[in-house]
């Protein structure tokens, strides 16, 4: 691993495909709950209204989980269906990306790999917020690429709808549930479906702009001492500086892909089809356009889904398997910007599968 310096001067970590094994995509399979939320349900109950929430995200519905389901749940939908997408249940390795797990403690891999029957393989979670899915990729691609796994389930799932405060209209209007999983199996740098390579990078003085406050070890520390208030209601719940997220996604995204680009060795306007971190189709738009890249290759499907975190390339890539957007052959650059700050991309030639 070597580490390039973006467009904004930061240093992020930069992975080559080598000329040994690679992580090669076998199976896409995705679910997100059946109910429905539309823009017109949430102006009955906030102060919103369809217009308000299509012309700042382009969202006109999401999924949200019914009472009792977790995101363990929805992962464990999304892994069967890619496992038959791969036409086999075999893995060595699961990797769940998540930012809503099932508790603190323990990971919410291990139980969902036992409800797979994939019990005794190594399983763990990956936090990186909205990154989370290309992270888990790389992580996956590095097990592979060392010998540790020869197939890897990749899942990204979350249920947003649980740490949504219902009274603040500008993260409750943007969050969906749901999951998307892949196969990864070792093969050549030069099969269709190769992962081509990775650029990661963070930027943790920005921790504040997409944050749950409480909950953690920091809270409870503060909360144990001496005359320290009660938490702030609010802080059980999911926050962003909405303007200064647009900001920096578009300028980390952009310049990310770019450096995957560079990697791959592909001009931009030879990409097929861009798939970024369904966020907002303001900020998929900015990407496409400092990159140069015309915003019909573009995939956007966050108007059904809203924004659904680590859950999003995968639900993008298997809507645009479904209808016709994506086709063996195409060349495919994916981007992601989360929580933490992180930052991600990849790429690949979209393989011959079938999404489930």
């Amino acid at each position: 691993m070597t580490h390039a310096t973006d467009a904004t001067g930061a240093a992020g970590a930069t992975a080559a495909p080598g000329h040994g094994r690679t992580a090669v995509l076998t199976g896409l399979g995705t679910f997100v709950p059946p109910r429905v939320v539309t823009n017109e349900e949430l102006s009955r109950t906030m102060d919103t209204s369809d217009e308000w929430i299509r012309t700042r995200t382009g969202i006109t519905q999401r999924h949200w989980a019914d009472p009792g389901t977790a995101t363990g749940d929805l992962a464990v939908e999304a892994g069967e269906r890619a496992l038959k997408s791969a036409g086999s249940g075999e893995v060595d390795l699961v990797v769940l990306a998540t930012t809503t797990p099932d508790h603190p403690c323990p990971a919410t891999a291990p139980e969902v790999a036992s409800r797979l029957g994939l019990r005794g393989v190594a399983a763990y979670d990956v936090a990186a917020v909205c990154s989370g899915f290309v992270y888990g990729l790389a992580s996956a691609a590095g097990a592979i690429a060392a010998g540790i796994a020869d197939r890897v389930l990749v899942i990204g799932a979350e249920t947003y709808s649980t740490i949504l405060d219902p009274e603040d209209r500008t993260t409750s209007v943007i969050f969906g549930d749901g999951a998307g999983a892949v196969v990864l199996r070792a093969g050549e740098p030069t099969e269709p479906g190769a992962l081509l390579g990775y650029d990661l990078g963070s930027d943790g003085s920005l921790k504040d702009l997409i944050i749950v406050p409480g909950g953690g070890s920091r809270q409870r520390s503060a909360a144990a001492a001496p005359g320290a208030p009660e938490p702030d209601r609010a802080d059980a719940y999911f926050s962003m500086q909405g303007k200064a997220v647009f900001r920096h996604a578009v300028t980390r995204m952009a310049a990310s892909s770019q450096a995957m680009l560079d990697r791959a060795g592909w001009a931009a306007d030879s990409v097929d089809r861009f798939v970024g971190h369904q966020a907002n189709v303001r900020i998929l738009h900015a990407v496409a356009d400092q990159l140069g890249m015309a915003r019909e290759r573009t995939v956007v499907n966050l108007d059904r889904v809203g924004n659904t975190s680590a859950a999003s390339i995968p639900l993008a890539l298997a809507d645009a398997v479904a209808a016709g957007q994506l086709t063996p052959g195409d060349r495919v650059l994916m981007s992601a910007f989360g929580g933490g700050v992180t930052w991600g991309s990849t790429a690949l030639v979209w393989p011959e599968i079938t999404a489930y």
